[in-house]
């Protein structure tokens, strides 16, 4: 079977959906997979968890269909029970329409440019991952962070996180191993927001030569899946780095805080 195609890729990184043949592909295909860890990282360096929750419904201001039939020409008015159905819940449905409809303008003397459909939800979602690609957000593979699951484990090992190189990052990592055997590591970094770039954190071995990249990490607590099989003896230092927005998935070289799991 041929690999999944870029729009399947990029919907797979935004979590939709794969038809079952993809699916089954992607998940026996270690290249595609990559593709989708570097999609994932860039969408997870750029995710505004503020923005992420819908707001309440906003009604339009007065005026509003007024303002658009003036420059439009268009004299019709919209429905009032389409009006109703589009305003909050609650308070009173504005007036859009005050005063009478301007007169209708004449239609232009040159042959208007044809009206292009709009492509569905799903590719629009794709030309959005694409764009991020295309100016070199696409930063590598790497594990999103997990949401707690409600576990708390067992703790396995842990280290505190020292600030390197005058840096003002600190914290602490541990290593938890959950009730069915998948082991999480838990960072807790205390930095400031990096004047470029995001924050990353990895697994090293003890002569740096080595490593794991796990994800991205923002001040606060994060989690991130270990690989199954992985020997934190052979990778016991907890690092993280700034990482600039260059593509490149590469450790950046600038680590800011450091610390060696007691395993």
């Amino acid at each position: 079977m041929p690999h999944c195609t870029p729009e399947d890729l990029g919907l797979a990184a935004l979590g939709e959906p794969l038809a079952d043949d993809e699916a089954a592909h992607l998940a026996d295909c270690e290249s595609c997979r990559g593709e989708v860890a570097r999609l994932r990282r860039a969408v997870d360096a750029l995710a505004v968890p503020e923005l992420a929750a819908p707001g309440p419904p906003v009604a339009p201001p007065p005026g509003l269909w007024a303002g658009i039939a003036a420059a439009t020409g268009v004299s019709a008015a919209p429905r009032a029970d389409v009006v109703a159905a589009s305003a909050p819940a609650a308070g009173p449905v504005p007036d859009v329409v005050p005063g009478p409809l301007p007169a209708p303008v004449e239609p232009p003397t040159e042959p208007v440019a044809p009206v292009v459909p709009l492509r569905p939800r799903r590719s629009r979602l794709l030309l959005a991952a694409a764009a991020a690609l295309v100016v070199g957000l696409g930063v590598g593979a790497g594990a999103v962070a997990l949401a707690n699951r409600g576990d708390d484990g067992v703790p396995v090992a842990a280290t505190v996180l020292d600030p390197l190189d005058g840096s003002d990052a600190s914290g602490r990592a541990e290593v938890v191993e959950r009730a069915d055997g998948t082991r999480v590591l838990q960072v807790e970094l205390t930095a400031g927001a990096p004047a470029e770039g995001y924050y990353e954190a990895w697994l090293l071995d003890e002569s740096v030569s080595g490593l794991i990249p796990l994800g991205v990490v923002r001040a606060g607590t994060e989690e991130f899946e270990l690989p199954a099989g992985l020997d934190l003896g052979e990778y016991p230092v907890v690092d993280v780095s700034v990482e600039p927005l260059d593509g490149d998935p590469a450790h950046s070289g600038v680590s800011v805080a450091r610390g060696q799991l007691d395993t």
